[in-house]
């Protein structure tokens, strides 16, 4: 097998293929595709039913998450979590690939692959670059849809690896860790709209938005690179850190850049920006809009 590259967060489409290639996608290998678009743009599921990696099943974050919370993909029990799993063929002995079909390489796949960590699973990888290469460097695609066999998997919630909104509360007055915005960075200043919301960021945090740490092609830029970027925004990854954005899907970006350059235990605000808005306070709310008003 070909060398994984920038560890075993990622692996290459080269990689892959080849364990596709091998037959191994079954009980020791998943595949899953993560795709998630505004539904009227495009539809994800079926979109994978026309072409998707073989052996791959559809991860559905539209049914993997807490559904009576009045905030977009909030994380699900640990039962649900690990029920939905179970059926995708996924057991904690499982290595799990994600990737999704994004016309920037990746978008939704990291917030699978922190998904599989905040509930214990180690053995879960981003397919670097996504669909969209997949396909452009000739990787084969089908639609033909697998039917996994059933397997068990015992979820267990890692709190080191979530921030609740009264952590982040407690946060902005204690300062006991670093907080990182991964939108636009418009958003994150408050002189754009954030898909409805009038948008602005938590007291203290940093703006690095997500694309950052891709590169023209789609795929992760080079550690070294990523470390510049931490670096360059007075980030420092030997402190606590917790990642934020809007509905707590692009922050697992910045969990998975920092994952890569060896810092495992970036915690991500599952509400993020959605929540924040509608439950902090006025003055905990920052926005150049407000202050030009």
């Amino acid at each position: 097998m070909a060398p994984q590259v920038l560890g075993r967060a990622l692996v290459t489409a080269k990689w892959l293929s080849e364990a596709v290639r091998a037959g191994r996608v079954g009980t020791s290998l998943r595949v899953l595709d993560a795709s998630w678009y505004p539904p009227q743009e495009r539809n994800a599921r079926q979109e994978f039913k026309e072409r998707h990696i073989p052996g791959a099943s559809f991860f559905d974050i539209e049914e993997c998450r807490d559904q009576s919370s009045p905030y977009d993909f909030m994380l699900p029990s640990e039962s649900h979590f690990a029920d939905y799993v179970g059926r995708l063929g996924v057991s904690n002995d499982t290595h799990v690939v994600v990737y999704d079909g994004d016309e920037l390489g990746t978008f939704y796949a990291p917030r699978a692959w922190w998904m599989f960590r905040a509930f214990g699973h180690k053995e879960v990888s981003v397919l670097n670059g996504g669909f969209k290469n997949w396909v452009k460097e000739g990787h084969p695609v089908t639609a033909e849809v697998s039917q996994p066999t059933l397997a068990v998997f015992k979820a267990k919630l890692n709190t080191a690896l979530l921030k609740t909104f009264e952590e982040m509360m407690q946060n902005v007055g204690s300062l006991q860790f670093q907080v990182v915005d991964s939108r636009p960075e418009g958003r994150f200043r408050g002189t754009e709209l954030d898909q409805g919301l009038e948008s602005g960021h938590i007291p203290g945090a940093v703006n690095i938005p997500f694309r950052s740490f891709l590169t023209e092609t789609g795929h992760e830029k080079s550690i070294e690179e990523i470390q510049q970027i931490f670096c360059e925004n007075k980030v420092d990854l030997s402190k606590p850190l917790t990642a934020t954005c809007r509905k707590g899907v692009t922050a697992c970006h910045i969990a998975l850049a920092a994952y890569l350059c060896g810092k495992r235990d970036v915690a991500v605000y599952d509400g993020s920006w959605s929540e924040w808005f509608h439950r902090a306070p006025p003055h905990y709310k920052v926005s150049e809009l407000k202050r030009n008003k």
